[in-house]
């Protein structure tokens, strides 16, 4: 991990003209950033967003300003419902989606629930790319193509010991807000081990990536010491965010990635996962546990 921090992103200056590419949290941050360069190589986009006004603003920057085809989908992530509606309405579509990036999170200091009764870094984190990818099988299988993009995070080390699978929801343990997001990546990263397998008949690909130390909103809603926290120390030493959108380009374009899956990549460099994430008796059951909490939940995949 830490030689990778210096590495600068691969570049691909191929276009996307026309193709269709779907990209969650994209009102600021790594999420607009990546629809801008999308916009910018000739790419037809799909966001989705929880914030309605700031999404119809995007949209129009994005057509003004690169003359890009861009529409939304009004979505918040962490409910089960809208995690439903975003997937069905993008396995619906006509187009094939060449490139699905799943870049919507959150970093909570305190445990909080949904309506649903999740708490809140598990479904957004975890819950909603799973939905949304499991209810795009089908369209995946039919249009015979797609790469799909976790915006994953070297965090996922602060989850040191693996996932506790008793205690998904932190109901137990002490809430830890780093391990909490660790643990919410790492459980990422272990369902995109099964969903690369699931795909490969299909000519799909999945794959993870660590943004890089970059200046995002993330953790926005914390306390004082938080904020002052992330403003003097973190941010200081962060780059902008366009480096993750040319990494999330690179990822979703470059030919020499086509075969590529069930990779993490640190930027565009592929990097050896720790232990915890290469566990599949953890992976197997977390997939199990899953699909028997969305179940109990009445969502049926």
């Amino acid at each position: 991990m830490l030689k990778n921090m210096k590495k600068e992103p691969e570049c691909c200056a191929d276009s996307l003209g026309g193709k269709l590419v779907a990209i969650t949290g994209a009102t600021s941050g790594i999420g607009l950033s990546a629809a801008r360069k999308y916009a910018s190589m000739g790419a037809r986009l799909i966001l989705i967003n929880r914030n309605k006004e700031k999404s119809e603003r995007v949209c129009r920057e994005l057509a003004d300003g690169f003359g890009a085809q861009a529409d939304y989908i009004a979505a918040d992530l962490s409910l089960l419902e809208d995690m439903q509606d975003a997937g069905r309405r993008l396995a619906e579509l006509g187009q094939p989606i060449d490139v699905l990036i799943h870049n919507a999170g959150v970093h909570l200091e305190a445990r909080q629930e949904t309506a649903d009764g999740l708490e809140t870094n598990f479904a957004l984190h975890y819950l909603a790319p799973f939905v949304m990818t499991k209810m795009l099988m089908p369209k995946l299988s039919r249009d015979g193509r797609g790469r799909i993009i976790f915006v994953g995070s070297e965090g996922y080390r602060f989850a040191v010991w693996g996932l506790d699978l008793d205690d998904l929801q932190w109901e137990r343990n002490r809430y830890s807000g780093l391990k909490a997001y660790g643990a919410g990546k790492l459980a990422q990263l272990l369902s995109m081990h099964i969903f690369a397998r699931e795909l490969s008949p299909f000519g799909a690909t999945i794959n993870a990536m660590h943004p890089g130390m970059v200046r995002t909103e993330t953790g926005k809603d914390n306390g004082r010491f938080y904020q002052w926290y992330k403003k003097k120390f973190i941010d200081a030493r962060s780059a902008t965010p366009e480096i993750s959108a040319e990494a999330l380009y690179y990822l979703g374009a470059a030919k020499e990635l086509e075969r590529a899956s069930d990779v993490f990549f640190h930027l565009t460099t592929e990097e050896e996962l720790a232990p915890p994430a290469r566990d599949m008796e953890a992976a197997h059951a977390l997939w199990d546990r899953t699909l028997a909490l969305l179940d109990q939940k009445g969502v049926r995949l």
